[in-house]
């Protein structure tokens, strides 16, 4: 039996969400919206700038602007497992004032220095890691003390729906509710703080697209919800 190296394994999108992630929908209702959201999360004695941003998962490099723009970083550095992302966020990368930095990596092996970044934005990547342990590791690793982890991300109940498993691709063995990501941050050394935490219950990430809601006025209560969504500001001790 051949043996799967964890740290280099990872799941191809495919080419539904490979369109999808270049879409405006993406760009306004998933990204932006979570962006939004975290930056009301970061405390009002904390940094709103940060000099390095290491971005993980570019994609078409939506973030990278978003980034830009939001936080006036002097590097951004674009990490992703797909070699192509050079040439998939290379418009968008020539929008940034930053200096944009490719970097062709695994989250889970990333080939900077410790200590060598200000904030790390990671946004719908995680479910797509295989070896989650070990990347975010790698991310406590690379962060200066002090540095800020924005971690946006669709939990187990999401990835485990119909429709995503339909359209999209993901290591289905890894995904967490919001409490084990949760947990895993917290082992990792990250200080988690409920105030710095968001659960939306958005209509996309539900199985019935909302649907229930919008005909009964009803939603599920969110005592008792298995969370789909989960928006985190953490720290490096």
């Amino acid at each position: 039996m051949t043996k799967i190296d964890k740290k280099n394994a990872w799941v191809k999108e495919t080419k539904f969400g490979d369109w999808f992630l270049n879409t405006d929908t993406w760009l306004i209702h998933v990204l932006q919206r979570a962006l939004n959201d975290l930056e009301t999360l970061i405390p009002a004695d904390q940094p709103k700038e940060f000099d390095t941003i290491l971005d993980i998962g570019s994609g078409f490099g939506h973030s990278l602007v978003e980034l830009d723009e939001r936080f006036t970083p002097n590097t951004i550095i674009s990490l992703d497992v797909d070699p192509d992302v050079i040439n998939k966020a290379d418009e968008n990368a020539r929008k940034c004032k930053s200096n944009i930095q490719f970097l062709i990596n695994n989250a889970a092996q990333i080939e900077l220095e410790d200590s060598s970044v200000d904030m790390v934005f990671c946004h719908q990547t995680f479910h797509h890691i295989v070896d989650q342990e070990s990347a975010i590791t790698e991310i406590y690793r690379v962060l200066k003390p002090g540095g800020c982890l924005l971690f946006a991300e669709s939990c187990r109940r999401y990835i485990h729906s119909m429709v995503i498993r339909v359209l999209f691709r993901h290591p289905m063995h890894v995904q967490k509710t919001d409490l084990e990501y949760l947990s895993l941050l917290e082992k990792t050394g990250f200080s988690v703080k409920e105030e710095l935490i968001s659960r939306p219950f958005l209509w996309w990430s539900r199985a019935d697209l909302g649907l229930w809601e919008t005909l009964t006025g009803r939603t599920e209560d969110p005592t008792s919800r298995e969370e789909t969504l989960i928006n985190a500001v953490l720290y490096k001790h």
